[in-house]
């Protein structure tokens, strides 16, 4: 049997490595894993959105700044701090992260194409350890 603490290393790499591989395949907007952490979190000020991302606030507000000009985030007043804004994931935001998972599940779904032994059943506990792993680590926070 398998050491766990292996395999679970094995699994961020693997994952880490297959979120890459896709992400080189399509010429993507930039912005868009801030709109997928405005869709994850719901609205943020910028200076969490740059806490989240691991980013500068100054480079998250020019990010802002610029998806808000391309109507794909809605910026507005924070309600406790005047000198911060909130952004906001727009419809057309939502609609373009759409585009973009889409893009990534056509790749995703050729790769599988091409390796026969593995079934959409396989995919799908895939998808099933990653999700219940990503909502233990969510649960964990939100009771911090």
């Amino acid at each position: 049997m398998q050491d766990p603490v292996e395999l679970s290393s094995d699994l961020v790499t693997y994952a880490a490595r297959l979120v890459r591989a896709v992400r080189r395949e399509h010429h993507l907007p930039a912005g868009v894993r801030i709109l997928s952490l405005l869709d994850e979190h719901g609205a943020l000020g910028v200076s969490a959105l740059a806490e989240v991302d691991r980013s500068s606030q100054p480079s998250m507000s020019t990010a802002v700044r610029d998806l808000a000009a391309r109507g794909w985030v809605s910026k507005g007043a924070h309600p406790t701090d005047a000198r911060s804004s909130v952004a906001t994931l727009t419809a057309a935001g939502r609609a373009e992260l759409a585009r973009v998972r889409r893009l990534n599940g056509e790749a995703i779904a050729a790769r599988l194409a091409a390796h026969p032994r593995h079934t959409p059943e396989d995919l799908a506990v895939a998808v099933a350890v990653l999700r219940d792993l990503l909502d233990t680590d969510d649960t964990e926070r939100r009771s911090l």
